[in-house]
Parts: C-alpha cells; structure tokens; sequence
C-alpha cells in the first residue's frame, strides 16, 4: 500500500481558507466594537435603574437592573472572546483562540438562567406580601431604560448573527428590553388601577421568555463544544458528494466534521483513491469542492491507496474515538 499524507492537505494556504479567515477578521473587528458600544450603554443605565427600582420599589426595574448588571458583564465578557480570538495561534493552541467566543456563549446562557431564576423566586414572595410601588417615578425610569435597551439592540442587530458569541450578546439586550417594556406595561397598570402583583407577574413572564431563548443558545453552543457536526451539513452526504464528484477517489471515510465556533466549517477525512491518480490533485480537487460546495474552508485529507493503515489498529482506533470498525462506512 502507498500510503502518504499530504501536508499541503491541512488547508492552511488554500484560498477558501484564505477568504474565510479574512471575512471572519473583518466580521470580528466590527462585533468587536458593537459589543463594547453596548457594554457601556449597558452598564452606564443599569446604576440608574438599580437607583431607581429601589426608590419606586419596583421589582419589575430592579429585575431589569439585574439584568443589565450581568448583561453588562457579559457584554465585557463578549468584547473580551472577540479581542482574544483576534490573537494568532500558539505552540499549545494551534486553533488559535477563536473557541473563546463559545465558551462564552455558554457561560451566557448559564448566567442568563441564574438570573430569570432569581427573578421568579423574588416575585413569588411579592405576590404574598405585595409591597407598595411608585407608579409615576417607576414609569420615567422604564421608558429611560427601554429607549437605551432599543440603542444597544440596533447596535448588536447589525453585526454578524450567525456568531454564537453575538447572538449570545444580542440575547443579553433583548432580555433587558423585554424588561424595560414589561416595567412601563407595569407602570401604566399601577398608576391606572393601583393594582400593583401586575410588577412581579410581568417580572416572572419575561424572565420565562428568556429562559426558553437561553436554553437554545446554551444547546448550540454545547453542540460546537463537543465537535458536533454544524446543523446546515450532513456528513454522510458530503461525503458521497466527494465520491462522486472529484475523479479519482473511490471512497471517503474516517470523515469528521465540526465547526470550531459556530461559523467556521472544519473537516478532516480519509480519500481512498484510485491506482495511479495523482494524491496532490486529488487532495486539491477535495479541498476545493468543500470549501465551494459545503462552506468547509479548513479541510485535512489524508489520501490512500488500497487499504487504510488505520485497519492494522482498529481496536486501539475504536477505543480512542467511540466507534466502531468502519468496513467503508464514515466515522
């Protein structure tokens, strides 16, 4: 068997690597921004809301407030993935730092889950004891909060949303409009009707709006944790696409697919090719076709010919990846 890996495989220097790399930058360097502009619009309203919801006595804004203040954290920490997924590759993280940016998604999507819950457990106690609420101050400082929650919405809103990271930021500011709003329909109601269990009631339906939103970031980005394959590719499909459409490979398997953070496609495959075709053109020709077809722009191929080394040492193979044997089927 001539068995050989091509090192020009890693995809490093391919063009679809290439312009990937170069429109994630540009991408990166503008959320980059958006996210600091709304960490500080955060950050600058929640005092204020936090004075105010302890003046009013409104649970309503101080549950905003509470928002805000994790929001604005996590907004910081958001700006902080970003600066670091900047950062070139090291000796001991050759992938770079670009899975900072799901990490924290997640731990987003935790805080955002702590927070809703404390908010539901804090209204329960209102509707025991009700605890009067000033309607007038509470409204000014509501409609404040919403018109800066709308600035920093419109800001994140332009950036790129299939980043987990700026979703997870968007979600942030959403949950704190959704807040303000409910604090202002509270407001009017108390002012109106003086009929004040509206605050912790419009407190806990929000907070139920958010957990739902937040269990979605949380299961995405879990799934790029564990090098799921992305939700807009099929393996298996890509890589009979492979078989039949690049000449001179007979088959694919060994293949894995991921996405390191949510937007940028990886694979990493085993091209058993025919007798006397040529490993770099084919290897090319495979790279080519993922990165055009699927929006795999970092692919490593290994070419073969005969049988794969790997079923010389497919008991330690299977131990090591949860498999098992593949006889020709994709792993």
């Amino acid at each position: 068997m001539a068995h050989s890996h091509d090192h020009g495989s890693h995809g490093h220097g391919s063009p679809g690597h290439a312009h990937s790399h170069g429109a994630g930058h540009v991408h990166g360097s503008t959320d980059k921004k958006r996210v600091l502009i709304a960490a500080c619009l955060t950050a600058g309203f929640m005092v204020a809301e936090a004075l105010g919801g302890l003046l009013t006595g409104s649970l309503a804004l101080l549950a905003d407030a509470g928002h805000m203040l994790a929001d604005s954290i996590a907004l910081g920490l958001a700006w902080y993935a970003f600066h670091l997924a900047g950062r070139p590759a090291t000796v001991r993280l050759t992938y770079g730092f670009g899975r900072v940016k799901t990490l924290v998604a997640y731990t987003n999507g935790i805080a955002i889950f702590a927070i809703a819950l404390w908010i539901i457990y804090e209204a329960w106690g209102r509707l025991l004891t009700p605890a009067p609420v000033l309607g007038g101050p509470m409204l000014v400082v509501a409609i404040a909060g919403l018109l800066v929650n709308i600035g920093s919405f419109f800001v994140l809103h332009g950036g790129d949303r299939d980043n987990l990271n700026m979703r997870g930021a968007i979600l942030h500011v959403l949950g704190d409009l959704l807040g303000s709003a409910a604090a202002i329909v509270a407001a009017l109601v108390i002012l109106a009707t003086g009929w004040t269990p509206i605050d912790p009631i419009l407190s806990v339906l929000v907070s139920l709006l958010i957990l739902s939103t937040a269990w979605s970031l949380m299961r995405e980005a879990a799934h790029v944790l564990l090098e799921g394959v992305p939700a807009s590719l099929d393996r298996d499909l890509i890589a009979k696409d492979l078989e039949g459409t690049v000449k001179g490979v007979r088959e694919v398997h060994h293949m894995h697919v991921w996405s390191l953070d949510g937007s940028a496609n990886m694979a990493t495959l085993h091209a058993c090719l025919n007798d006397g075709v040529d490993a770099h053109t084919a290897v090319s020709a495979i790279k080519k076709r993922l990165a055009a077809e699927h929006g795999i722009s970092h692919a490593t191929v290994e070419p073969e010919f005969g049988h794969c080394a790997d079923d010389e040492h497919d008991h330690d193979h299977d131990h090591a990846h949860g498999t098992t044997p593949h006889h020709g089927h994709y792993h």
